[in-house]
């Protein structure tokens, strides 16, 4: 049974090859294989909770080498939904990509894809700080074909844009890592917390060097302002079901400082000395105006949604920034709700500009084609905006509900409370704004702005309810998550109580070692 820890890494890992070389020319057996084994894929995560669920930290050592001289990877509680969320949000994903035919228009979709996913999975799993290092790398890569999927000059200037940025992010991480390695001679979790928890303030000035570099680092995939600025393009510019895949990239660097910076390098410790909780803080509070602010002033729908996500980092940068079990479990929760709803928009949107005509994704009146079911584009647009802006009943208001009282016992209480809720009352008029203008706005006759021309491929008709299939998962997935969500914060409030006391994980990755010594 625990070898079921690894198949969220080798499965992707051996499909897509497979799928690579031998289905290249035939989609149809190529989309197949690709959504068969995201079901499994959902089936192996969902084993893979329930393992987690008994409270242990399940390690998994390749080539049966104890850490830390081994990889090892660990399932706990976090990594096990962290997993799960991955694997339904590239369920949905790929079952639209498949019905909109947007896996057509490029080399190599699912393939690369399915190395995406692996990826991801791998940097959930990992315990050891290279190997997290390699797993982003993984899906970096892949990344960036998935980026440029699809052709155009736009898409190429962002893709490039966004190689560029994480390339620098990639040296960066390797500086960090080379520097942390010369300040403890390890970059094992576990054996980083033992090491950094007994080194001398005096003696940490190295390590706290290569820490901040990690950091900025995390802040980078994260989105975090101020290196924030390549996901608004990034974002507007992929094709549809790659933005919404992508809205779990962002969360990815936000688990690496949550895992690391509670595990590793916490806080309390006096080699550390809390530098990071001064500076996470403002720049959470920072980032969740500028993506408010960009979601009110946004002229472009995926614009819009890009800067919705941008806010939505700094609501869970608040809540991970507080550094208390409390508050993890409300970030959690958060990171759930937020992942789910931006995957929403990001599809929706593709079949509202879709059916737009020449005005594409402008936030100016349009007819939308009668074919394309407005009204229910409409009803599910207004759907996803009130799960996006955090409005009742849904469960963005209990996750933003939970945050602010998590922060309640902070000193700064009252300014977070006060940007936080600002930052959503701008976002909720931002996109109240949009979804007047496309659905209920009188519409006109408008033409394409120059070089804003549809290319034909780039139309996706809406011909039946295939295309709504993923949309439709991700918005049970949203329900199911606001009816038990006592149950979800209960689970994710025990993963949270597990990281900020990380004694059984530590044990759990270096008894062997120690066994063996």
């Amino acid at each position: 049974m625990m070898h079921l820890i690894i198949a969220p890494i080798v499965l992707p890992a051996v499909l897509a090859p497979i799928i690579a070389w031998v289905m290249r020319h035939d989609i149809v057996l190529a989309r197949a294989f690709s959504i068969a084994g995201a079901v499994v894929m959902v089936g192996i995560a969902a084993l893979l909770v329930g393992i987690a669920a008994d409270g242990q930290t399940h390690p998994y050592f390749l080539g049966d080498w104890p850490a830390p001289f081994g990889i090892a990877l660990a399932l706990d509680r976090l990594s096990a939904a962290m997993v799960l969320l991955t694997t339904l949000l590239a369920l949905a994903v790929v079952v639209h990509a498949a019905a909109t035919g947007w896996d057509r228009r490029g080399q190599h979709f699912h393939a690369l894809f399915q190395f995406q996913v692996m990826g991801l999975c791998g940097a959930f799993l990992t315990a050891d700080a290279f190997n997290l290092f390699v797993f982003f790398e993984v899906l970096l890569i892949a990344s960036y074909g998935l980026m440029i999927h699809g052709g155009g000059a736009e898409r190429l200037r962002a893709g490039l844009q966004y190689v560029v940025m994480n390339l620098v992010g990639s040296a960066l991480f390797l500086f960090a890592l080379g520097t942390i390695y010369a300040a403890t001679g390890t970059l094992n979790m576990a054996d980083l917390a033992q090491k950094v928890g007994a080194m001398p303030a005096g003696d940490a000035a190295l390590l706290r060097t290569g820490a901040a570099l990690m950091a900025i680092v995390f802040a980078l995939k994260a989105a975090l302002v101020p290196v924030h600025f390549w996901l608004p393009a990034t974002y507007a510019r992929a094709s549809a079901p790659v933005a919404a895949l992508f809205a779990i990239m962002t969360k990815v660097g936000a688990y690496a400082i949550l895992r690391l910076f509670t595990i590793a390098f916490p806080p309390q410790s006096a080699a550390m000395g809390g530098f990071l909780q001064s500076v996470l803080m403002p720049a959470a509070l920072v980032t969740a105006i500028v993506g408010a602010v960009g979601v009110l002033g946004a002229r472009q729908l995926f614009a819009q949604l890009s800067f919705a996500v941008i806010g939505s980092v700094g609501v869970l940068m608040a809540g991970i920034a507080a550094f208390t079990p409390e508050a993890a479990s409300a970030a959690l929760y958060y990171l759930l709700h937020s992942t789910l709803a931006a995957a929403v928009l990001f599809l929706l949107a593709d079949l509202v500009v879709s059916a737009r005509g020449a005005a594409r994704d402008h936030l100016r009146p349009a007819a939308i084609a009668p074919g394309a079911r407005p009204g229910l584009l409409a009803g599910l647009f207004l759907f996803a905006a009130i799960a996006m802006a955090g409005m009742p009943p849904l469960s963005g208001f209990l996750g933003k509900i939970l945050v602010l009282q998590a922060l309640w016992p902070r000193p700064d209480v009252a300014l977070s409370w006060a940007v936080l809720l600002t930052a959503s009352l701008l976002t909720i008029v931002g996109l109240a704004r949009a979804g007047s203008m496309l659905f209920w706005s009188r519409p006109e006759a408008v033409a394409a702005a120059p070089g804003q021309e549809a290319a034909p491929e780039d139309v996706v008709p809406v011909a039946g309810f295939a295309q709504f299939a993923g949309i439709a998962g991700l918005v049970a997935l949203i329900v199911a998550l606001t009816v038990l969500a006592g149950p979800v914060h209960d689970y994710l409030g025990a993963a949270a109580a597990q990281l900020h006391d990380p004694a059984g994980y530590i044990d759990a990755i270096l008894s062997r070692a120690q066994e063996g010594g």
